[in-house]
């Protein structure tokens, strides 16, 4: 190839580069301005470059722009190579201006790149640790709410059993005030009957009045279960029949 080829095919390369660099550049400037917003949100727990697209399109602009440096360099090489082995006088001024003009524009463009390339990752690495740092919180926040509301549980739980030991002490203080009634309603009843054993004991008309009454019963009894006892036979006579 000749000189004026290796000069054309550079500048093919430089403005390659120049518009790959424009893209990235506009890349990371999208990037800071969406982790701006984020910050003012608060609202979000991802990184910015957590998705797969943003991802491959980060690595997949740098490895084609470090490509494209690569072989600028190898052509500028070339060139230079070119000026002192192919018969063109090195102290040409023309010639030494236009390859320091393309090695300048080869270090603008690699410092650009290393630039953004730096300022990405930066980004990168604050989001994910940004993101960690809130999923932390999150899952901090998830644990305390399982715990307040394993304590809530366990509050009711409380309240409950004290409730029912309350209703227990009132019941037996009720059986308790029962029993004690009925205790005294029994003496009381003891007292009667031990009075009327008494009296029966000295007014023997009254003694032969309180049998003949308990015979009367007796005898009631009797009849009544004399007749109970011939209606269900009469019943079951009529059910079999």
């Amino acid at each position: 190839m000749s000189f004026e080829d290796l000069r054309k095919q550079a500048r093919q390369l430089e403005n390659e580069i120049d518009l790959k660099l424009v893209s990235f550049s506009k890349l990371g400037t999208s990037y800071s301005s969406q982790g701006h917003a984020q910050d003012s949100r608060r609202a979000e727990t991802s990184p910015l470059l957590g998705s797969t697209n943003s991802e491959h399109m980060f690595e997949t602009m740098a490895l084609e722009i470090e490509q494209l440096l690569v072989k600028l360099n190898e052509v500028n090489d070339k060139m230079a190579e070119y000026s002192q082995n192919g018969g063109i006088h090195t102290n040409n001024p023309s010639l030494m201006h236009t390859l320091q003009r393309h090695r300048d524009i080869l270090q603008d463009y690699t410092l650009e790149f290393n630039k953004t390339k730096t300022n990405i990752s930066a980004y990168r690495d604050r989001e994910e640790l940004l993101g960690s740092v809130r999923r932390e919180i999150d899952n901090y926040h998830k644990g305390s709410s399982v715990q307040n509301r394993r304590t809530d549980l366990l509050l009711k739980e409380q309240e409950h059993t004290r409730n029912a030991d309350r209703v227990a002490d009132e019941a037996i203080n009720i059986a308790m005030a029962t029993k004690e009634n009925l205790m005294g309603q029994k003496g009381m009843l003891g007292g009667i009957t031990t009075k009327m054993n008494t009296l029966a004991k000295r007014f023997p008309v009254i003694n032969n009045l309180f049998q003949k009454i308990n015979l009367r019963k007796r005898r009631d009894s009797i009849i009544l279960g004399a007749v109970i006892g011939v209606c269900v036979i009469l019943l079951l006579l009529y059910a079999f029949r």
